[in-house]
């Protein structure tokens, strides 16, 4: 285990390292400084790593992956610069949000200048078919926006599916991490079989990932997962736990719930009561029960690919994925 932690750690460190000199200019000073504060906001970098474990998993060099790998970082980052204005939301990852600590017209050019940076960065790769990297990049921002506008006028609703809702986080979360493993599998030299076997995989790894975010935002810790418990409630944001839970509710349950969804709930206590009500119909266990099966499937498609250090990494990295905290 400590040797795939190791691993991971060293290919998190080389995608770091290349996010610290990714930006090479420093006028106008309100572009750029607030650029690189989110460049430099840590996370798990589980997304250019993925791109790296995928092209040693189809037999390649994951050298070759860091530029795209960290263009997927960048794309990332540009997303969550966006969402947090959209969402109105004070922090990200423990700090400020850059609209918070600047003002939202910075954090919108801030935003689309990150979208340059990433394209710029994507084109460094020497490696794999540009132009089919560029297409399937171009088609991770297309989805993830249809993914976001989807989400935000799912909030606007009562009630959504299930199915609209695996459809929405598909696009907003399971894109990116699809591309990641598509663009490696790409520079890896990947053949149709194995590139759709890294695939499924981080389909099923990205929907198990959204899940267990709906899921963290109810029972992680406040410190560690970096922003307020229960801020998807308190925005009646359609996530796995309202969306099922409002299958399965009655009377006074089932009102709450639809306030929420409609977000005319009442403040007082309104996270405590409504992650009550997922505890006793047994939404929280379900939501477990889903990221599980996700994994296991994740799991199972890797068997389309050689043994080698790539796909044992990709394993242990489904695995971390089901056992995080925050």
């Amino acid at each position: 285990m400590n040797e795939f932690i190791e691993r991971y750690e060293r290919y998190r460190n080389i995608i770091d390292r290349r996010l610290a000199t990714v930006i090479d200019r420093d006028e106008p000073v309100t572009m750029y400084e607030p650029a690189r504060y989110v460049l430099s906001g840590g996370g798990k970098r589980i997304r250019p790593v993925l791109v790296m474990l995928a092209c040693q998993a189809a037999g390649g060099d994951p050298m070759d992956a860091v530029e795209a790998g960290t263009a997927v970082e960048i794309l990332h980052n540009f997303t969550l610069v966006h969402d947090d204005i959209m969402d109105r939301a004070d922090t990200r990852r423990g700090r400020e949000t850059v609209h918070r600590k600047w003002d939202e017209n910075i954090a919108i050019l801030v935003g689309d200048e990150l979208m340059g940076i990433a394209y710029k960065t994507l084109l460094n790769t020497e490696r794999g078919d540009v132009r089919a990297l560029t297409r399937v990049f171009t088609d991770g921002v297309i989805e993830v926006c249809e993914g976001q506008s989807y989400d935000k006028e799912f909030e606007a609703l009562p009630s959504v599916t299930e199915e609209q809702y695996f459809m929405m986080i598909s696009k907003k979360t399971g894109w990116l991490v699809a591309i990641s493993a598509e663009m490696g599998a790409i520079i890896g030299g990947a053949d149709a079989t194995q590139t759709a076997a890294l695939v499924e995989y981080a389909r099923c790894v990205g929907r198990a990932f959204q899940v267990q975010d709906d899921l963290l935002d109810v029972v992680a810790d406040k410190e560690k997962l970096g922003k307020p418990i229960g801020g998807d409630i308190l925005e009646g944001k359609k996530t796995f736990l309202l969306v099922h839970a409002l299958n399965a509710a009655e009377g006074a349950d089932r009102d709450l719930l639809r306030s929420v969804a409609t977000q005319t709930a009442g403040r007082d206590h309104l996270v405590e009561r409504v992650t009550a009500v997922y505890d006793r119909l047994g939404v929280l266990d379900d939501a477990r029960r889903n990221i599980e099966a996700d994994t296991a499937a994740a799991l199972r498609a890797l068997d389309e690919l050689e043994d080698n250090e790539g796909r044992r990494m990709l394993a242990w990295l489904a695995h971390m994925l089901l056992e995080r905290k925050h």
